[in-house]
């Protein structure tokens, strides 16, 4: 198979031109479309659009087909759920990115050797566009980018702590006392930070797009007035943030509008949105600096930013 036949063949017929050896069993799902929001331009957004998979996973040797036994096989649903959980996990912008997750979730089952994934779009132009990708499982031995730790949790390697996120109102920020209370904070910990202007419920994408834009312009405020602060917009900023020690402030557009359930909550109720983010990244809880609890919402109240400290020692303020 030349160069041009095995870049224009389907995964299986790059599958068995690149084998070397003896030829290992292969499973596949080909053709396997689903209608999704992906994209990175702005028509993308907001619509859905058809994608098509076609996967071939390579596996060792097994005696499955002697014993007729199923449990010896990786499933086929190995594939389509591989798929699904990617989907479900997040918008996501680029094919390249979905091709990735989709073969290291494939390779996550230690019977599985060489993953190939090609991912189409077949509404963007008059033929398709797409991706192709071929990962193969990194041996136990080999040498890994982060040595994997095998130390359990103890006084020196500490199990991560849930963060809370921290919805400051505009009184709030706009002082130093809650700033003060939150940098000292010894507790993992993400801001919110009230918009500036009042928002009416967001009637339209673009709406919506405008009233988290206002509310992460509110964000790069504090960070720009105080220097303790900065701003995160993704799940691996805040994570980031959060395990070195940094005090992150959320800007909120990409999460919300790259989710694949978005949140109901806009700039109208940042107070749902805040207990949206809550939600999505396990926090232990919501507290809402010198407001009253909502009763829609399940946050902790807190008076004072002596509250803060006294909540971080174990008591209820």
């Amino acid at each position: 198979m030349d160069e041009t036949s095995m870049a224009f063949g389907m995964p299986h017929e790059r599958a068995a031109a690149t084998s070397t050896g003896s030829l290992p069993d292969r499973i596949s799902v080909r053709d396997y479309t689903r209608s999704v929001e992906i994209g990175a331009f702005t028509a993308e957004r907001g619509v859905t659009q058809r994608i098509r998979f076609n996967i071939v996973l390579e596996v060792s040797h097994h005696t499955a087909a002697q014993d007729d036994d199923v449990d010896k096989v990786i499933s086929y649903d190995t594939i389509t759920e591989a798929v699904e959980a990617e989907l479900a996990a997040e918008r996501i912008n680029l094919l390249e990115t979905l091709a990735e997750r989709v073969a290291r979730k494939c390779l996550a089952d230690p019977r599985a050797l060489r993953v190939f994934v090609r991912i189409e779009k077949l509404d963007r132009i008059p033929g398709t566009l797409g991706v192709e990708i071929m990962r193969t499982r990194v041996a136990d031995a080999a040498p890994r980018l982060r040595p994997v730790s095998t130390r359990a949790a103890g006084p020196e390697h500490p199990t991560p702590r849930a963060p809370w996120v921290v919805y400051l109102p505009r009184a709030a920020s706009a002082g130093s006392g809650w700033l003060d209370a939150l940098a000292r904070l010894d507790h993992p910990a993400i801001v919110v930070v009230e918009p500036s202007e009042t928002h009416p419920p967001a009637s339209s994408v673009p709406r919506r797009r405008i009233g988290l834009l206002a509310m992460e312009q509110d964000a790069w405020r504090l960070a720009d007035r105080d220097s303790r602060f900065e701003v995160v917009a993704s799940r691996t900023e805040i994570d980031w943030a959060l395990k070195h020690g940094r005090h992150p402030v959320w800007a909120p557009g990409k999460m919300v509008m790259d989710a694949v359930e978005k949140p109901r909550a806009d700039a109208a109720d940042p107070i749902g949105l805040a207990a949206w983010l809550a939600a999505e990244i396990g926090a232990e809880r919501l507290c809402l600096a010198g407001l009253p609890v909502r009763s829609s919402v399940d946050a902790t109240a807190l008076a004072t930013p002596a509250d803060l400290g006294a909540l971080a020692e174990g008591d209820e303020p």
